[in-house]
């Protein structure tokens, strides 16, 4: 019987990182994770190991810490990487430019370079959407050329890209960029999910949010925009979706024939667009609760709209969209709900 492949996933506590953690278990990988938990909290570890019966081994180092990050590389012999690990919030980076900067490029960097110290071939980079700016190409292809960065955050994964694009023609490794479109709902176990915290200003945890009373009101920033109803358009995918694309990636890089230094780009969405007013009514549908919002200004860093075209993704990976908008409003609901009786 083969070896399981043994995965380094950064930001394995947080959000997209914790679910890709309990898909790769569930299909058979090692996990070890590193994650320093400023996003995240410690009873990740215990939800992860309560959903995949496995003990769960997360790392609390700062990934801009080199040295620390090679003695994790020093213990473990790692068959990939999977990179989650950035700050993340679009408005935050309009404020904090500095910070998104020196933390998401400065452990990128880091874990390039043990990852070829050490002879690490297999490399998933979490990239966004937002690299393609505010296009007027639609659906988004891997092909669409990036328009200017709308935010610090933004600008990030579009420089990671290139730093990774740069290595790989020195590299002994291959890489995938997963650009995915707007992740949303919990694990179906309503064991696991997003933490709903002040600074989250995504879409979906805002809603489910003010409705059990953690906001006072959801606000629609902007609804002026050139879209069916003045509000903004997101490609919302679910999360378990989006977790399964980075085993599948994991596995194809893996069983892959590729020469080195080639790098891969998929898009991860549904290919559906569905503006704020849109998923306001879903999540009413499936939770029977009225939400309280009102209609506000434009938002500095949003983009008006953005959809997927998923083909690339669903033909080379075998990756398939098994969850529609209502069970990623169903089950962010039930997560939600599971946050407030704690």
């Amino acid at each position: 019987m083969a070896k399981a492949l043994k995965i380094l996933v950064t930001g394995g506590t947080g959000y997209i990182g914790s679910h890709t953690a309990v898909d790769l278990i569930d299909n058979g990988l090692q996990v070890v994770s590193i994650d320093n938990q400023i996003r995240s909290k410690e009873m990740t570890v215990d939800r992860i190991e309560s959903i995949t019966q496995k003990p769960f081994t997360n790392y609390k180092t700062n990934l801009c810490d080199k040295e620390a990050v090679r003695k994790l590389f020093e213990k473990h012999e790692f068959d990939g990487i999977i990179h989650f690990a950035a700050l993340k919030s679009v408005p935050e980076s309009v404020e904090k430019p500095l910070l998104y900067y020196r933390n998401n490029l400065d452990s990128l960097i880091n874990l390039l370079e043990l990852a070829e110290e050490f002879g690490v071939k297999n490399f998933v980079f979490s990239s966004s959407c937002s690299v393609y700016g505010n296009t007027t190409d639609l659906p988004v292809t891997e092909e669409t050329p990036f328009a200017p960065a709308e935010s610090p955050y933004a600008h990030t994964k579009q420089v990671g890209e290139a730093i990774i694009r740069a290595q790989a023609k020195k590299s002994q490794g291959r890489f995938v960029l997963l650009r995915y479109f707007n992740p949303v709902g919990a694990h179906e176990s309503g064991k696991l999910g997003e933490d709903t915290s002040e600074l989250i200003t995504a879409v979906v945890p805002r809603i489910t949010g003010t409705a059990i009373g953690k906001f006072k009101e959801f606000t629609v920033f902007g609804t002026d925009y050139d879209t069916r109803d003045g509000t903004c358009v997101r490609d919302y995918i679910h999360v378990m979706d989006i977790a399964n694309a980075h085993t599948k990636a994991i596995q194809y890089l893996n069983e892959s024939k590729w020469p080195i230094n080639h790098v891969e780009v998929f898009n991860l969405g549904t290919g559906n667009g569905v503006t704020v007013l849109e998923a306001i009514q879903s999540f009413e549908k499936v939770s029977g609760e009225k939400l309280s919002y009102k209609m506000g200004e434009r938002r500095p860093g949003d983009v008006v709209a953005i959809y997927a075209n998923n083909n690339k993704a669903r033909q080379a990976l075998g990756w398939e969209i098994k969850r529609d908008l209502d069970s990623m409003m169903a089950t962010a609901w039930q997560w939600e709900k599971l946050m407030a009786g704690e």
